[in-house]
């Protein structure tokens, strides 16, 4: 409880820059919690292979805001298309589920830059009534100044504190973005990589069946 009350009492002798700093604070939390949720539900890729190579079994598995399924629904009903096509195809659809992904997260980069200077101009401003305070009552008191200046840089404190937990979290989502993109990078090589021996197989096939067929026509077999 002592604790608690020295959060507030410190809070209180930053002054009004508080109220500016607690936006931020609030901002990045809600930011946090929001990627927190969307990375936890919807960007865990699961392995193709756990599915016997069915692409429409595994998506059925998944929720439709989930990156892999927003990524593969387009394609699969065009798997009859080239495959240079599929590519660029995917290459677009990824790029829109690689920015919904990072939706906030500038918002997470500016307050990393943002906060610092917000609480330094907290500081600037307690400093600077502080010393207009001593100079007004025509006193040096070394101690009052101190004192003002310790009080002045809680704002600082303050500003620092909330720039740490932003960058963290903004480092911390970044690299999962990029973990994401490769493990989509990877399903949509194997998937695309099945195509292609699928088509070669097939056309192996038509082509050992039509060597059969003239073979018969010209009486060999």
């Amino acid at each position: 409880m002592e604790d608690w009350f020295g959060i507030v009492e410190a809070a209180r002798v930053a002054g009004w820059i508080v109220y500016p700093l607690t936006l931020l604070a609030l901002v990045a939390l809600f930011i946090i919690l929001d990627r927190l949720v969307v990375f936890f539900r919807f960007a865990k890729v699961p392995g193709i292979a756990s599915y016997g190579g069915d692409v429409s079994a595994l998506l059925a598995t998944l929720p439709p805001q989930h990156a892999l399924r927003r990524l593969m629904a387009p394609l699969v009903g065009e798997f009859t298309k080239p495959v240079w096509w599929i590519e660029e195809r995917a290459s677009a659809v990824a790029l829109d589920v690689q920015r919904d992904m990072s939706r906030g997260l500038w918002v997470l980069e500016t307050i990393v830059t943002a906060a610092p200077l917000v609480g330094l101009l907290g500081t600037i401003v307690g400093m600077m009534h502080a010393f207009r305070l001593i100079g007004g009552s025509g006193l040096v008191n070394p101690t009052g100044v101190t004192g003002g200046v310790a009080q002045a840089l809680i704002a600082t404190a303050l500003g620092l504190v909330i720039a740490l937990v932003a960058l963290f979290a903004f480092n911390y989502f970044s690299r999962r973005i990029d973990r994401l993109v490769e493990e989509l990078e990877t399903f949509t090589s194997t998937w695309l990589a099945d195509i292609r021996l699928t088509r070669e197989q097939a056309l192996i096939g038509a082509g050992a069946a039509s060597t059969a067929d003239d073979a018969r026509a010209i009486g060999v077999v």
